[in-house]
């Protein structure tokens, strides 16, 4: 594949999956807000458990996305599944922007805003799969570390975007515009991009094979892959939780920390920055050393640097604090998460790969990252310790250490791979 059209085609897999991952980070971004305006209750931390419990529903739908869409993938091919969570994650985007608010219409409101969560969080689920698959699959040989990389890379331009949008519109408007009616200004923008990351992916080539009529049925093909999906699950664990911990700290800033909102906010674009590069490097340098080795050594250094992280943050509450210890978390998670979403798909057979990853990452994604945010909450709440969060990252960390660990040592060879999975 020549050089100039793989650059074109990843920028349409990028643009795609970072409108997606867009619109779930604004609304974990903006989840306060939100809160007060769907969810009224008689305290501010119920009306903020209540928004982020809806975050979760998001994650309700991703198994069945990952089933769904990852299928159609694996069959009718990896563009027109792509074109179709595109598709999904706008309705979902619109009908959020546009529901008025609790006091307008009502119990309508909060039943609305569930429905197009649930649209968005089959979108997500369907999204992850096809675009780790293509993304791969179009990758220059000895480069499927850097090109897979991709993936997270543009979840980090998503949140840089969504944070970005949020500093500028809390040092425009006051609390309760933002409250009112600021919150719904990211969203409104994000459907902007959507004709262009439609135009974008209609332009791209399909890379998965004709499947071989003597092979297997997609569900026998992928019985036979359960062992690596329940360790990819294990080790998505340990990146979820430490990723959704990150993308809560703009919410723990305001509502622990007690820091001013445009300050919080600037956290996210720390992170989104962070996740970006850094992503980026992971992927690379897995090219260079391996998979195993760069998956591995940052999620270790997660499990010892998080909670000493966290006590300085609450001992020396800042700025300076808060991006210190929202780079650090980043920075590990996305070195580490970014080249499991290319060793995981590597080690899958083409004629599942993107359902089978779909599936997995959908999977540790709903179970871990749905909740995430709610329990580090209520963690909070029960125990009156702030650096709760810390605590269940660690934790998570070490489970996924040990799914590493067993992760098999080389991948599928195909014609784009020079260097298989160590």
């Amino acid at each position: 594949m020549k050089p100039s059209l793989s650059k074109k085609v990843v920028v349409a897999a990028v643009l795609g999956n970072a409108l997606e991952f867009y619109d779930f980070a604004a609304y974990a971004f903006f989840a306060v807000y939100i809160g007060q305006a769907f969810f009224p209750a008689s305290t501010p931390i119920a009306s903020l458990l209540l928004s982020l419990g809806v975050f979760g529903v998001g994650f309700v739908f991703r198994p069945l996305g990952g089933v769904l869409i990852g299928a159609f993938a694996d069959s009718a091919g990896r563009r027109p599944a792509m074109l179709l969570t595109i598709v999904l994650i706008t309705t979902g985007t619109v009908g959020l922007a546009l529901t008025p608010s609790y006091s307008s219409i009502g119990l309508a409101a909060p039943i609305i805003v569930i429905l197009c969560r649930l649209v968005q969080g089959l979108a997500i689920g369907g999204e992850v799969g096809p675009a780790s698959a293509f993304l791969i699959e179009i990758a220059p040989s000895g480069r499927r570390g850097l090109y897979g990389s991709w993936q997270l890379a543009s979840q980090g331009l998503a949140a840089l975007a969504a944070g970005t949008i949020g500093f500028v519109l809390s040092l425009l408007l006051d609390k309760a515009d933002l409250a009112t009616w600021g919150w719904r200004v990211p969203f409104l923008l994000s459907l902007l991009l959507v004709p262009v990351g439609l135009y974008l992916r209609r332009m791209m080539p399909e890379t998965l094979e004709k499947r071989a009529t003597t092979a297997p049925s997609w569900g026998i093909a992928l019985g036979q892959q359960i062992r690596l999906l329940v360790i990819a699950v294990l080790i998505i664990l340990g990146g979820t939780v430490s990723t959704y911990v990150g993308v809560y700290m703009t919410t723990y800033a305001i509502a622990t920390l007690h820091l001013p909102p445009s300050t919080a906010l600037m956290a996210t674009v720390v992170g989104g920055l962070t996740t970006t590069v850094f992503a980026l490097l992971g992927g690379w340098m897995s090219d260079i050393y391996g998979r195993r080795f760069i998956i591995l050594a940052p999620r270790v250094l997660t499990a010892f640097v998080t909670v000493p992280s966290f006590l300085l943050l609450n001992a020396l509450p800042s700025a300076g604090t808060l991006y210190l210890a929202t780079f650090a978390l980043t920075a590990l998670t996305a070195m580490s998460a970014a080249v499991t979403l290319t060793a995981v798909p590597e080690l899958l057979p083409p004629s599942v790969r993107a359902g089978g990853f779909a599936i997995a990452y959908a999977a540790g994604a709903s179970l871990f990252g749905g909740t995430t945010q709610v329990v580090v909450t209520w963690l909070i709440g029960v125990t009156g310790d702030p650096t709760s969060p810390a605590w269940y990252v660690t934790g998570a960390a070490l489970v996924s250490i040990i799914a590493i660990l067993a992760l098999p040592a080389s991948g599928q060879p195909n014609a784009n791979s020079v260097r298989d999975l160590r």
